[in-house]
């Protein structure tokens, strides 16, 4: 039977052969856009690593300047008191700009022996974790009694960790910014957080303890409120901030907003892809249907003699899907060839088992297809009758 089917396909080599390289690149872009979802989709399954309902973010240009640290402390001190001492306010956290599902990015190689990965890196102060809810895994996270201490006190996340120390202990061990410099002593572990949205994975990011000066250059507040905090909240909290920051303007951002907008950012690959995928595929289901029905009409002879011989038409039927599975079973082996290639080249930088699972995919999705657009030719096929056909031919 197969033996037929391959000789039947080799004799008409030339028609298949466009119906056949559809179908490879067709598989090609849908690998592409099953690897996206497949990546996308383990990312957003991992947990995010912060509590960001309720979270908002304050942009301020920083007008007070004073050549007096003692007084530029006392002035934010007593800023955030004032913003603590509102009922909806729980925490308040300055931070550099680099605030989870922002645009800002620092980073930075971290050096430790011969591992010197690349790693975001974040100014905080001592009230960060509490208001963004923070996982902490190992160690602590900073105090007042770090701004006395000899060597600068760091906090890495659970990446970095793996990256620079594998399965050794983090606490206590010294990194740098650069090759054999001990700038830095690791003091906490913490989990990642996804901050560039739910889509994206969690980079290996260091956490540095805001100093003594940090206030002349820092822009952001974080200020944790409570699930009544409204509109009208909102408009006080801008109102108070505006008559204690003179000439400062004030943006008050909510945290939710900016995960939908950084994950609608993050998207955008795969719905481009998505769009071009979908008239590929289009195309080739009008060709499929367009080839098949053209071979119908060739063949009706051929289909007449064989229902006149004692052939059912379901057999002419399988027939006609077998054949078009066939092609796709020749184009997936040479597509299979090709996407191959990314897991054992590692091309991105992904995990083999995203390219695994997003090749079984495409392979279902492409005999899927093949086989839905040959089931109405096949049962057109199986229709004609003997003598109608004969007597034509």
């Amino acid at each position: 039977m197969f033996k037929h089917l391959f000789k039947l396909i080799w004799n008409k080599k030339k028609q298949n052969f466009l119906l056949m390289s559809e179908m490879f690149v067709s598989f090609l872009v849908i690998f592409a856009v099953f690897t996206l979802m497949v990546y996308y989709y383990n990312n957003y399954k991992k947990p995010i690593g912060l509590d960001y309902q309720n979270l908002w973010v304050v942009n301020y240009n920083n007008t007070y300047q004073t050549h007096n640290t003692d007084s530029l402390n006392i002035y934010y001190q007593n800023l955030t008191q004032t913003i603590k001492s509102l009922p909806q306010v729980k925490e308040v956290s300055y931070c550099s700009d680099n605030v989870p599902f922002s645009q800002n990015q620092w980073t930075g190689d971290v050096h430790y022996k011969n591992a010197s990965p690349n790693a975001d890196n974040y100014t905080v102060d001592d009230n960060y974790r509490n208001t963004l809810n923070m996982h902490l895994l190992e160690g602590r996270w900073f105090n007042k009694a770090d701004a006395v201490a000899k060597t600068q006190p760091v906090i890495i996340n659970d990446d970095l960790k793996e990256k620079l120390f594998g399965n050794e202990e983090a606490i206590g061990k010294f990194v740098g910014s650069e090759a054999g410099k001990n700038d830095f002593r690791v003091i906490g572990v913490v989990q990642g957080l996804k901050a560039k949205g739910d889509y994206s994975p969690a980079k290996a990011a260091i956490y540095k303890r805001t100093d003594t000066g940090s206030h002349r250059w820092l822009g952001k507040i974080m200020i944790k409120v409570t699930p009544d905090a409204d509109a009208a909240f909102e408009g006080r909290l801008d109102k108070m901030l505006s008559n204690y920051m003179k000439k400062s303007n004030i943006e008050i951002e909510h945290m939710p907003n900016k995960l939908k907008s950084t994950n609608l950012f993050s998207i955008v690959p795969m719905i481009v892809t998505l769009i071009v995928a979908c008239f590929l595929v289009i195309n080739v289901a009008l060709g499929l249907f367009g080839v098949l029905w053209y071979n119908i009409n060739k063949r009706r002879g051929e289909i007449g003699l064989r229902r006149a011989i004692g052939a059912s038409g379901k057999s002419v039927s399988s027939q006609l899907v077998s054949e078009s599975l066939i092609l796709a079973t020749l184009s997936l082996i040479l597509g299979t060839f090709f996407a191959v290639q990314f897991p054992l080249l590692n091309v991105f930088n992904l995990q083999a088992s995203i390219y695994i699972v997003a090749m079984i995919l495409s392979i279902i999705f492409i005999y899927l297809l093949v086989f839905v657009c040959s089931l109405y030719p096949g049962k057109q096929a199986a229709a004609i009758l003997p003598a109608v056909a004969l007597h034509e031919d």
